[in-house]
């Protein structure tokens, strides 16, 4: 999992999030109440139907209080699984597991929700020839996680940041003057993938002839996308984007665009239903 999450770094998180929860005192009620010596055993398991996210962060949060804890994967990321399916067995000193079960459980919850709402969606989309990308509404400082999530769910990521790509929006084009001058000003710039966010078809032959190699149509009926698509006749990706959800997105996807991008994906997601119950040895 740490090739798939280049660029987080996971035990700063895990030691972050830890001391959220640990404060300078700890945690009072398991040094009170549970013998130093005490051991447990626990089984994680989804209580929904889910897609599953996010299991090596749990490790992560019980190895950092534990580093002698006992973890048996029965799933992996990615994977759909039935409600009661047991995900992953741990072993080890019972106070070190209480202190970490929140940690543990809200990130599994957190991933596992994005990853399935995500795998809702690209089946919704299935045969369509349609891609699904997630966007940049993350939470923030969560981006490569949830970005992972929507991965193990079966979309691919779009731009990880304001880095990576020029994305030319109205915003950009009124202070530019007009949207072939703008993504003029981007070539010249030497970025090399340009996206244009077109809000009117007859932005799209400035917007190609300046140079934009990606257009995002943007809040445009199934109707007005398939001309749209057309009119572009493959010199470029398309993208619909805006007013997307389960019940529009496979006419959306059937307008022939390349992808289609959704922000509830990582900006809406529930929590998936996790539980994990432990028993003393």
């Amino acid at each position: 999992m740490s090739a798939a999450l280049a660029g987080f770094d996971i035990d700063r998180f895990v030691a972050a999030t830890l001391a959220e929860d640990l404060g300078t005192i700890g945690d009072i009620t398991s040094a009170a109440v549970i013998p130093a010596e005490a051991r447990f055993a626990g089984v994680m398991d989804s209580r929904d139907a889910i897609t599953v996210a996010g299991l090596a962060l749990a490790d992560a949060f019980f190895r950092a209080l534990d580093p002698e804890v006992r973890i048996e994967h029965l799933v992996e990321d990615g994977r759909a699984v039935a409600a009661g399916t047991e995900l992953m067995r741990i072993e080890g000193r019972a106070r070190a597991m209480l202190t970490a079960e929140r940690s543990a459980l809200n990130t599994v919850q957190h991933l596992s929700g994005v990853a399935t709402m995500t795998r809702a969606y690209v089946d919704r989309m299935q045969s369509t020839g349609a891609i699904l990308l997630d966007t940049r509404k993350t939470i923030p400082g969560l981006r490569v996680l949830e970005k992972y999530a929507t991965r193990m769910g079966g979309a691919q990521n779009h731009r990880m940041g304001l880095w990576d790509a020029a994305m030319i929006k109205d915003n950009h084009v009124a202070v530019a003057g007009d949207v072939g001058e703008a993504v003029r000003r981007a070539r010249d710039a030497g970025i090399a993938q340009i996206i244009v966010e077109v809000d009117h078809v007859d932005q799209i032959e400035p917007a190609l002839a300046a140079g934009a190699t990606h257009l995002l149509l943007d809040n445009m009926p199934p109707e007005i996308l398939r001309g749209a698509v057309a009119l572009v006749d493959g010199r470029v990706p398309t993208e619909a984007s805006g007013g997307v959800s389960l019940d529009t997105i496979r006419a959306i996807a059937e307008s022939g665009v390349t992808y289609v991008s959704v922000g509830r994906l990582t900006q809406s997601a529930p929590a998936a239903d996790i539980g994990l119950d432990f028993a003393t040895l």
